[in-house]
């Protein structure tokens, strides 16, 4: 596509968005006296709060948001971490850490998470075919739209990603934005352009998810083959990651699924020592987690809550530790609240306003989808049934799980929910789903970690049992884990990247004999949008239809459309008239007036759009040869027009 970038501004933008997402949570973690793996894990999510807000903060300021707002949001945070880890040393000192791992298993779990981070990235790039390429879902424009917004306008808002599509007249759609503002920082001072940066972050996301999850084996204490093996399996179910980036792709909700696992991280090390420094990095995963996207944090209870259940059934004072506990989770919920009330009240009003809230409709029976969940398979054709095995071998030695054995409720109660949202549409399930619009995809997704983690666990205890049983340690436990992870790499076909790959394929145009022009957003088009910037003067709107692929235009061009989402939703009362009615345009003066409002003086038409063969909008219809219309360009799937003002 026109949009093709080089291979040197591909490395560029993903050595930035390395630093935007990692330095000042790096910055943060340390003065908060986190070190090792904890620190490398919680790196990422520390950045992700303290620009998710930051950036509503500064709205709420009247400041923009950019490079130096995130800077010295990142040295206030900074400084708070500094003054309590020392406040901390001076009053409840921490006893030293015991140590678990040794020289070498640090060193073999770090290649272990390399190797994960290279398959993953390689499955990802592959499915997009290169890492410029469109995004073909219904969701990625408006992602893409949105970090352009910020990064030209400034708006870090909590409204402001919607101001491309929902503006004028139209009630202001709210959605939790760090995902956009850290982005949008990235396309600031790097090489990319909008798709560029989106599909890097994307490349990002198994390496994300496999360091949260060998950042909390690590801090569970469970042994560096676990770690290893989890980083490994957790990169391979098609279900996890991949499926929810050939559609939509749902690019804010699976960075929260990447950046779950670190809610448990947080949880324990509070709860294990209730202090300001500890403290401070629970409430700070928290905010980051609901930042990223509501559901994130809604879903890091799902999925963290059962270790507090664990914690309270151990033996010996058990009362007393359920109320020390809940005492110590009170003080961060409080502190949470006034510091993200931005956040918690917007997500109110969406909830309580008009957007409306469909249900997905049932996709199977009950029984279906545990044997979905179980055979790692929704919508593919072949099971991965090498993960199926390996989670087998987690179940019959799950009783050696230790510190994580409460990641099997974990495992039941998301399974439990996929399986009652994908079978059901009771009004309870559809209630209590709600954070997730009551996408069975989303829960199969949420599904996949804690099973993906007890089937690393049974490759883990299968290296253990051939140690002990088999070759009596007669040889180096490294040289059985080699052979264990070589085997299922092995039989897994490279941990299923080939076919990751194609599951990702679909959503970016990159399957064999795609026609290129029955595309949502297709290379002419995007020749098309890209041309409108030579003809349109700033402050001009362009009129366009929201049901082919120039919604992109903003995304790519900078040129402001009048529809910028697939989304018929509650569209501003002109755009919503024009869209109707703008043939109209001589003889309706409500027409007319709807136009000069909205400064229209260009109309540019594409064609398919999303869903594919969508219908031109009945206002739009046939615009060739009316005199009202001049057209400036043409190529084989869009049109310009210029439009001549009529009083």
């Amino acid at each position: 596509m026109p949009t093709q970038t080089s291979l040197s501004a591909d490395v560029v933008t993903l050595c930035v968005a390395l630093l935007v997402i990692g330095l000042p949570g790096l910055l943060t973690g340390l003065a908060a006296g986190l070190r090792g793996w904890v620190l490398a894990g919680m790196t990422p999510l520390l950045s992700y709060a303290i620009g998710g807000l930051a950036g509503p903060w500064a709205a709420a300021l009247g400041l923009p948001f950019n490079p130096v707002t995130y800077a010295v949001a990142t040295a206030l945070f900074a400084g708070v971490a500094f003054g309590l880890r020392r406040l901390t040393l001076r009053r409840w000192p921490p006893g030293p850490e015991e140590p678990l791992w040794g020289r070498s298993g640090h060193l073999a779990v770090g290649a272990c998470l390399l190797l994960a981070a290279g398959v993953g990235m390689y499955a990802v790039v592959r499915g997009m075919g290169r890492l410029d390429a469109i995004p073909q879902g219904f969701d990625a424009v408006y992602h893409a739209n949105g970090v352009r917004q910020i990064a030209e306008t400034g708006d870090g808002g909590l409204f402001g990603t919607g101001e491309v599509n929902w503006y004028g007249g139209a009630a202001p759609v709210f959605y939790p934005n760090a995902y956009h503002l850290l982005a949008s920082v990235v396309y600031l001072l790097g090489p990319a352009t909008i798709p560029l940066t989106l599909d890097v972050n994307t490349a990002l996301l198994p390496a994300l998810l496999a360091l949260s999850l060998v950042t909390m084996v690590r801090v569970f204490r469970g042994r560096a083959v676990f770690a290893g093996a989890v980083a490994l399996v957790s990169i391979a179910p098609v279900m996890g990651l991949y499926e929810s980036m050939s559609r939509g792709p749902l690019l804010p909700f699976l960075l929260g699924l990447a950046l779950t696992p670190l809610a448990a991280v947080a949880v324990k090390r509070y709860l294990d020592r209730p202090a300001p420094d500890t403290g401070f990095v629970l409430l700070a995963a928290a905010l980051g987690l609901l930042c990223v996207h509501s559901s994130a944090l809604f879903g890091s209870i799902l999925f963290a809550g059962p270790l507090l259940l664990q914690r309270w059934v151990a033996p010996g004072e058990r009362w007393r530790r359920i109320g020390r506990d809940l005492r110590a989770l009170a003080i961060v919920a409080v502190i949470a609240i006034g510091v993200a009330w931005l956040q918690l009240f917007g997500a109110i009003g969406l909830a309580n306003g008009e957007v409306p809230y469909r249900s997905w409709p049932v996709e199977w029976r009950a029984t279906t989808a545990l044997g979905a969940l179980l055979g790692f398979q929704h919508h593919q054709p072949y099971p991965q049934v090498w993960l199926s095995a390996a989670l087998l071998l987690g179940f019959i030695f799950f009783s050696r799980l230790g510190g994580l054995r409460w990641i099997g409720v974990t495992a039941l109660i998301t399974g439990f929910a996929y399986i009652a949202v994908t079978s059901s549409e009771q009004p309870l399930v559809l209630a209590l789903s709600r954070p997730w619009w009551n996408d069975p995809y989303r829960f199969m997704s949420m599904a996949a970690i804690p099973l993906a983690i007890i089937a690393a666990h049974g490759l883990a205890e299968t290296q253990a049992w051939l140690r002990d049983s088999v070759t009596h340690r007669k040889v180096p436990a490294f040289a059985v884990a080699v052979v264990v992870f070589g085997a299922f790499a092995f039989l897994s076909d490279g941990f299923y990247a080939r076919s990751n790959a194609e599951k990702i394929a679909p959503g970016y145009a990159n399957t064999p004999g795609v026609n290129p022009h029955k595309l949502p957003v297709s290379p002419d088009e995007v020749v098309a949008m890209e041309k409108l910037a030579e003809f349109v003067k700033p402050g001009e709107r362009v009129l366009n239809d929201r049901l082919d692929g120039t919604v992109w235009t903003y995304a790519l061009s900078g040129v402001r459309t009048t529809s910028g989402h697939f989304d018929e939703t509650l569209p501003p009362p002109d755009v919503g008239l024009l869209e109707w009615h703008f043939r109209e345009y001589p003889s309706n003066p409500e027409v007319r007036a709807a136009v000069a409002r909205l400064n229209v003086r260009w109309v540019i038409l594409g064609q398919y759009g999303y869903p594919t063969g969508a219908q031109r909008q009945p206002g739009l219809r046939d615009l060739e040869g009316l005199n009202f219309v001049t057209e400036v360009y043409r190529n084989a799937d869009a049109v310009i027009y210029r439009l001549t003002p009529r009083d």
